[in-house]
């Protein structure tokens, strides 16, 4: 499954985008990217979230920021309360224009570190989510000044969630990697659209302009993780999505997202999700 290029929903009074969206069936799998970051409170849902290679529980009140061009989607499995839709409350904004309205102003500070760590998604505490909920659905009914003015607060509210979590292993703009994250950008993009065949690691070190040796380098050292590790969390991402969302055979999901060895698939798959695939798919049984 292959992340689409979202093209935003402009607002003619706004220079930033955001979206009510509220559906009766379920929040289905959709999986895209685009270039702003993606600040999203899910409610009355409960589900799958997928960004990167990153793939977690939510429910309700579950609130997340996504980092520009990292593929990601939700996928619901139920209602809380089943009179009324499942919710998703998104605001979208580029890092320029964020950085452009802060304008280095001490008192923003902390938007700014929030957005060096970003670039992976962010899960904020349930605490920090509580908090910020009322404002936060409030703003879709406020005027343009105010509307921004909330989204300066809201932000700047989740900024000092110490207990935020960062979630996909996508490497963050980590100033002391700068020069080489063209680099990484290409190879990361080439496995993203390609990992579901065997790529080799001579084709990716052609990308990056680099040796084998150096390729294994460069790429732990802006993930953090193995090459081989890297690809694996993205196959097995997508097989959760297709388990959770389909009722395709799972010998055909194997094979779909890379593994033409059943065995190989089961070990590799309970090994990060500590259950089976059979297992997992019960999960999105509803009874």
């Amino acid at each position: 499954m292959r992340p689409y290029l979202e093209i935003l929903p402009r607002v003619p009074d706004a220079s930033w985008s955001m979206l009510n969206r509220r559906l009766d069936d379920a929040i289905p799998f959709q999986w895209h990217h685009h270039p702003e970051f993606e600040l999203t409170l899910t409610l009355n849902s409960i589900g799958q979230r997928f960004i990167g290679d990153h793939t977690g529980g939510y429910e309700d009140g579950d609130l997340v920021l996504v980092g520009p061009n990292l593929p990601h989607t939700w996928v619901s499995r139920a209602k809380i309360d089943d009179d009324k839709p499942h919710v998703a409350l998104v605001l979208w904004f580029h890092r320029d224009w964020l950085l452009r309205m802060t304008g280095g102003a001490v008192e923003f500070r902390s938007i700014e570190t929030m957005l060096e760590r970003a670039d992976r998604g962010l899960q904020f505490s349930k605490e920090t989510a509580a908090a910020i909920r009322p404002e936060y659905e409030a703003i879709f009914a406020k005027p343009p000044v105010e509307r921004l003015l909330s989204l300066l607060n809201v932000l700047a509210q989740v900024a000092d969630d110490r207990r935020a979590a960062p979630l996909a292993s996508a490497p963050a703009q980590a100033p002391e990697l700068k020069e080489s994250r063209e680099r990484i950008d290409r190879v990361l993009t080439h496995m993203h659209l390609h990992y579901a065949r065997a790529i080799p690691l001579e084709e990716l070190a052609d990308i990056a302009a680099l040796s084998v040796s150096g390729l294994h380098r460069m790429f732990r050292r802006h993930t953090g993780t193995a090459i081989s590790d890297y690809l694996m969390r993205m196959r097995i991402g997508d097989a959760c999505a297709r388990l959770s969302s389909s009722n395709q055979p799972i010998h055909h999901i194997s094979d779909a997202v890379g593994y033409h060895s059943i065995a190989n698939f089961n070990r590799q798959f309970k090994s990060l999700k500590s259950m089976t695939p059979r297992e997992y798919r019960r999960l999105f049984v509803r009874r």
